[in-house]
């Protein structure tokens, strides 16, 4: 079905790292390329440099000064001499200006022409340009909006609420609020727009109706530089959180999108494709409520989850990807394509579900992969690897076929089971937890468990951590317990994770401990005092020293692992101590701020 095997570039350099690049750098090898790879300073040891043919290093840890450093990367590529380059996904993979440049060095890019990438990475243009060809878009605006003051009278004149506010550039749930009534557009519009400018150097924004709990359907499409486009059916992505997938399976339930709505949204999925000149492997993201299936965007390159349509397809993804570019036809055409059993695929995350999806960077210990039959892990580290606060928490994706949902479901809980990480907290527990449920069985969104704060502890790991000295000891009842400079500290967090339509991550209120519990004698803590619960940079401040802040007000955004996590008063009172400096990097444990009740009237 794949056609021959033969050479077709002779070199590629993957401007990427983790599991993505040693995922290229394995099709490659099966087409017999040569591959080339490039790193940062904190990847000198990362497994995709170890396995490259030539290797490369672009600088400093910071994404900007490596990942990021397109002219360092085209200074390499000419060294390096390789023909070719892919980017994955993330990085520069949807930066048009980076493939402007590569074509006017002369040098190929697997992937779609920057034509294709700019009409497509503007939402608001690609909103445009696919009402234009008829394709069916969420109703909102095809312009952007310019001001709070716009969006306050189109939300209210036009559209109405809930609304969605969306940055224009923005992709991966980042950029992504929603204002559920009219008091919360003002911090929906602010907050798409500075994570617009944050991630994507764009702050425009433009609104778009809020569909309530829809799934979130998209559909894989293939096309080469002949006129030739197929569509390998669709993914069910709706199991999020913050806009984030952590669950994905192809096909969806058969009860969601039966043979007729397939053919419906994958002929979407083409005309969209082809209403952009598109080469290469791309995805149409849509939203299906009830019958309704709406164009939501275009990511123009390979997807994280390609892996489940590859499982039922039968199709290598990313081969076909690579002779596209080269100019081969496509292999396949569309009455080739058939679906066969059902995959699934779970994100295995440096998260902690339990604490609101917390992050969890840090070193792995020991490492085991699950392995036999229908069981595949696509994955960037091994033991004595780091996931480091710098980049995605992405540990691996863990992958299962079996011949229907129901024998995949027990295929994954069983891989889970003999999936063992140690050194990290990880979404494994998570992933354990939510498979057995019956919202999984009957093939719900599960975002009424996702927004239980409640649930989400029911997946923290069995065993907590215990205390190792007597000083520690004196610490109890704690929600969790993390490193201070070598020293345990108990943390609590107590906030729900971020409602249905919220934006940005969730709230994490911390460090409080709650009534009647113990506290550590040498501290001479009173409830007072606010601890970031992760690590990360502190983002934004938003209180001073001696405000006045009611419980639940944000009082600081900490950056972790490219999320946004807001920190909340537990309490109201006075700052009476500021120590979050804007910009700085911040440990799990330290000190955010500390606030003193009002005296009590006499």
């Amino acid at each position: 079905m794949q056609g021959k095997i033969a050479p077709v570039f002779s070199k590629v350099l993957i401007a990427n790292r983790g599991e993505i690049a040693i995922r290229i750098m394995r099709a490659c090898e099966e087409l017999g390329i040569a591959t080339v790879a490039v790193y940062s300073e904190l990847d000198r040891d990362a497994l995709h440099v170890k396995r490259a043919d030539e290797a490369y290093l672009l600088g400093p840890g910071p994404a900007a000064e490596s990942y990021l450093n397109v002219d360092k990367i085209v200074e390499v590529i000419k060294q390096s001499g390789a023909d070719a380059v892919h980017p994955g996904y993330g990085f520069l993979a949807e930066n048009a200006a980076f493939v402007e440049r590569l074509e006017a060095e002369d040098i190929t890019f697997i992937g779609p022409p920057a034509s294709a990438i700019d009409a497509m990475g503007s939402k608001t243009k690609a909103r445009e340009l696919m009402q234009a060809a008829g394709v069916p878009i969420v109703p909102g605006t095809t312009d952007a909006v310019p001001t709070y003051e716009d969006a306050l009278r189109i939300a209210n004149d036009e559209i109405g609420f809930p609304v969605a506010v969306k940055a224009a550039a923005g992709g991966g749930g980042k950029g992504f609020r929603v204002a559920l009534e009219e008091k919360d557009l003002k911090d929906a519009f602010e907050g798409a727009s500075r994570e617009g400018e944050k991630f994507f150097s764009d702050g425009t924004v433009y609104l778009e109706r809020y569909l309530p709990n829809p799934r979130h359907v998209e559909i894989q499409i293939i096309a080469d530089k002949h006129g030739n486009c197929i569509h390998l059916g669709e993914r069910d992505c709706s199991i999020q959180r913050r806009h984030q997938k952590l669950i994905e399976e192809a096909p969806a339930p058969s009860w969601v999108v039966d043979e007729e709505m397939r053919q419906a949204i994958g002929k979407i999925g083409i005309e969209a494709a082809k209403a952009v000149n598109y080469v290469g492997a791309g995805t149409i993201e849509g939203m299906l409520q009830g019958k309704e299936y709406f164009f939501l965007e275009m990511n123009t390159r390979v997807q994280v989850e390609h892996c489940v349509t590859e499982m039922v397809t039968g199709i290598d993804i990313v081969k076909e990807g690579i002779r596209a570019a080269f100019g081969e036809p496509l292999s396949i055409k569309q009455e080739d394509v058939s679906l066969r059993g059902h995959a699934i695929e779970c994100r295995i995350n440096a998260e902690d579900a339990a604490r609101n999806f917390a992050p969890t960077p840090g070193s792995i210990g020991g490492y085991l992969e699950p392995t036999g039959p229908g069981v595949r892990v696509d994955s960037g580290v091994g033991a004595g690897g780091v996931v480091s606060p710098m980049y995605d928490p992405m540990v691996s994706k863990l992958i299962v076929w079996d011949v229907d949902r129901e024998q995949a479901t027990a295929r994954m809980l069983r891989a889970l089971s003999e999936y063992k990480i140690e050194g990290l907290t990880t979404l494994i527990p998570f992933h354990s937890t939510i498979m057995a449920t019956t919202n999984w069985a009957e093939g719900s969104t599960c975002s009424e468990l996702l927004e239980d704060p409640e649930w989400l502890k029911s997946t923290a790991p069995a065993e907590p951590v215990e205390p190792t000295d007597k000083e520690d000891s004196e610490i109890v009842e704690h929600d969790y317990v993390v490193e201070v400079g070598g020293r345990r500290v108990a943390v609590s967090l107590f906030a729900p994770p971020i409602a249905a339509g919220g934006g940005g991550a969730g709230p994490a209120v911390a460090a409080a401990p709650k009534a009647g519990r113990k506290k550590r004698k040498s501290s001479g803590a009173s409830g007072d005092d606010v601890v970031s619960p992760l690590q990360g940079n502190m983002w934004k401040v938003v209180v001073t020293e001696g405000q006045e802040v009611e419980e639940g007000q944000l009082l600081c955004i900490i950056e972790a692992m490219k999320m946004e996590n807001e920190v909340k008063a537990h309490k109201a009172g006075t700052i009476k101590t500021l120590a979050a400096v804007e910009g700085a990097a911040i440990n799990s444990g330290d000190p955010i701020a500390t606030i003193v009740s009002a005296a009590p009237a006499e």
